[in-house]
């Protein structure tokens, strides 16, 4: 795998991130730069990227900073190099299966919340038509 580094300028453009809200995340240590430059500008590589993606989805279902660092934690572990025995590793899928129940939840709240949303459009909509001029007929 390419272990490219990236400036934050090209990583907030690809994660559609502001510069504020990643410094925000390496502030709280969510995402850590790989890699510093010559000149001391933060380093981003694909796995720094793929963690901001991580964090970019939770944020909208309401998971909170703390969460997102306890689902971060359990993934890097289940992914990294240490041997973990069958009682790690099952506790560690049970976290993230929580996160991933939570996540469902929040989803079907959000399509309930689409749905109503689509309907006040489409009342506004027709109400606008009944009562545009020519309507009347």
């Amino acid at each position: 795998m390419d272990d490219k580094h990236m400036q934050i300028g090209e990583v907030a453009a690809r994660t559609e991130l502001s510069l504020r809200t990643i410094r925000h995340y390496e502030e709280t240590g969510l995402v850590i730069p790989s890699a510093r430059s010559q000149g001391g500008f933060r380093l981003y590589t694909e796995a720094d990227v793929a963690r901001l993606m991580v964090i970019r989805r939770m944020k909208p279902l309401g998971f909170t900073l703390e969460q997102m660092r306890d689902l971060l934690d359990a993934t890097d572990r289940l992914d990294g190099d240490d041997a973990l025995d069958d009682s790690e590793r099952a506790a560690l899928l049970q976290r993230v299966r929580t996160y991933q129940q939570a996540a469902t939840e929040q989803v079907e709240k959000l399509r309930v919340q689409l749905a109503r949303a689509e309907d006040f459009a489409a009342t506004l909509d027709a109400r606008l038509e009944r009562n545009s001029p020519g309507a009347h007929v």
